[in-house]
């Protein structure tokens, strides 16, 4: 059998065999490649846009304002993975207020991307999930500051912008999440 020093480069990767996976320190499979601001992967060796440490506890108002921050600088793939983090680590009576943040980013992300059928499905999923979250939330509308009302009528209109052909610029089009 092989080793993989014997096998055929990735042309793509000068020092990764062919067909090599990328894996962190506990054998888990993560892509390496570097990424743009879209999150779509860029050659290795390129200069891409940091990626977002994954598995990062933060309080709410710290998610919230890296965020917005990542929002605003045209970066919403990169938003959606601190609020990943804020969903999978948060408390289970927010995992669905958290989710559909996520949702409402990978969105943006995709409709960016130019990607209208998908970018405008999530943005409205996002946006029933953070009205449905109010709702059984005893109609909580702004928790840790975010509008929720706001946010999802920004996402419907957005939604309705990308599938009637608007191109879209994700840090113009950005919510605000605390009005």
């Amino acid at each position: 059998m092989n080793s993989p020093a014997d096998s055929p480069m990735d042309s793509t990767a000068p020092d990764r065999p062919l067909g090599a996976r990328d894996r962190d320190d506990e054998g888990r499979a993560r892509n390496a490649r570097p990424r743009d601001g879209l999150g779509r992967p860029l050659p290795y060796g390129a200069d891409g846009v940091p990626r977002q440490p994954e598995g990062v506890v933060r309080p709410p108002e710290e998610t919230v304002a890296q965020a917005q921050r990542l929002l605003e600088e045209g970066k919403p793939f990169h938003a959606h993975e601190v609020f990943e983090d804020a969903w999978k680590s948060g408390p289970e009576t927010e995992r669905e207020l958290w989710r559909g943040l996520a949702q409402l980013a990978v969105g943006l992300t995709h409709a960016a991307r130019g990607n209208a059928t998908g970018g405008a499905r999530l943005l409205r999923r996002g946006a029933g999930a953070v009205t449905d979250w109010s709702a059984s939330a005893s109609g909580q509308r702004r928790p840790y500051g975010i509008d929720l009302g706001e946010v999802a009528d920004w996402a419907r209109r957005l939604a309705g912008d990308v599938e009637g052909g608007v191109t879209v610029d994700a840090g113009v089009r950005a919510p605000r999440l605390r009005g």
